[in-house]
C-alpha cells in the first residue's frame, strides 16, 4: 500500500462564523488534494470556533446537519477525505465532537469526546461514551479522539489493541500545556507502535491562547511534521510499510502482561 499523504490544518478559522470556516475548509482540500493529500486534518470545534460561549449550543447541529453536508460536498468535490471538529447537538445535549467524511463525501466515522477538558467543557457539552471509533481508508484502519482524551494512556492502548494504524485528533490545546504536543503525542505513538496526528488551533480565543504546534508522531516516536505557533497547512506522510516494520521489531504490545493489570480498572 502506497503512503497516505496527510495534511494538518493548523487554524482557528472565525470563530462564531461557521459559512467562513467552511469556505476556509474549501479553499484548504483544493490546496491539500492538489499536493497529492489523501487525508486533510482540522483542529477541535473547528467548525465553529471553541471559546465561543453559549453560541456553542446556539450553533450546533446534528451530526448530519448542513454543515456535515457542506463539508461532504468539499471532500467528494476534491476527492479528499476530512475530518473535523463541531458542536454536534442531539437532543437536549450539545456534544464536543468530530466526524471523518470519505473522499466522496461519505460520512465514515463520528466520535463523541469522552474526556471533557475543565469547568469551560463541563459547562456546555456532555461527554460521550464510545472510546473507540474506527473507520478505514486508504488501506488504514484509522481511529478518532479528540484533544484531552489522548492524555488518558487507557484511551490510545485501547486503539492500539483494536488496531488502529493512524489516530487522529482534533484539538485545542491552550497555553502552558505545550509539552503534550511537544512530548506527549510522540511518546503515544511510540509506546502504541500508531500513528498520531495532533492538529491544533493556533493564537489567541477569548480567555484562551492556543499553542499551535500540530504534529504527526510515527511509531518509532519522531515527528515527521510539527507546526509553529501561527496558522499553517502542513503534510506528512502516513506510511503503511514502515508502520508493519516497526511493529514487527517493537515488542510492547506482544510483552503486554494483562492479567498483572486488574488493578488499574
Amino acid at each position: 500500500m502506497p503512503p497516505l499523504r496527510t495534511a494538518l490544518l493548523q487554524n482557528s478559522g472565525t470563530p462564531g462564523d461557521v459559512q467562513a470556516n467552511l469556505a476556509l475548509l474549501d479553499e484548504t482540500a483544493e490546496r491539500a488534494a492538489a499536493l497529492g493529500a489523501g487525508l486533510l486534518i482540522c483542529p477541535e470545534m473547528y467548525l465553529t470556533g471553541y471559546a465561543i460561549g453559549d453560541d456553542i449550543a446556539r450553533l450546533a447541529e446534528p451530526a448530519d446537519g448542513p454543515s456535515a453536508q457542506a463539508v461532504a460536498a468539499t471532500a467528494a468535490r476534491h476527492g479528499i477525505a476530512i475530518v473535523y471538529g463541531y458542536p454536534e447537538r442531539d437532543g437536549e445535549r450539545v456534544y464536543n465532537a468530530a466526524r471523518l467524511a470519505g473522499p466522496d463525501g461519505a460520512a465514515l466515522a463520528d466520535y463523541r469526546k469522552t474526556h471533557l477538558f475543565g469547568g469551560f467543557e463541563q459547562e456546555h457539552f456532555t461527554a460521550g461514551d464510545e472510546t473507540v471509533v474506527q473507520a478505514d481508508l486508504g488501506g488504514l484502519r484509522i481511529g478518532i479522539m479528540i484533544c484531552y482524551d489522548v492524555e488518558f494512556p487507557e484511551n490510545v492502548r485501547a486503539h492500539a489493541l483494536a488496531g488502529t494504524d493512524l489516530l487522529l485528533v482534533p484539538t485545542a490545546q491552550m497555553h502552558p500545556f505545550q509539552f503534550v504536543a511537544e512530548s506527549l503525542v510522540p511518546v503515544r505513538a511510540f509506546e502504541n507502535q500508531m500513528y498520531v496526528a495532533y492538529v491544533n488551533r493556533a493564537g489567541a480565543e477569548g480567555e484562551f491562547e492556543f499553542v499551535g504546534l500540530s504534529t504527526l508522531a510515527g511509531p518509532d516516536g519522531i515527528a515527521r511534521t510539527r507546526g509553529g505557533r501561527g496558522a499553517e497547512l502542513l503534510f506528512a506522510d502516513v506510511d503503511p510499510e514502515f508502520l508493519a516494520a516497526s511493529r514487527a521489531e517493537n515488542p510492547y504490545l506482544r510483552d503486554r502482561r494483562p492479567g498483572l493489570y486488574g488493578s488499574l480498572i
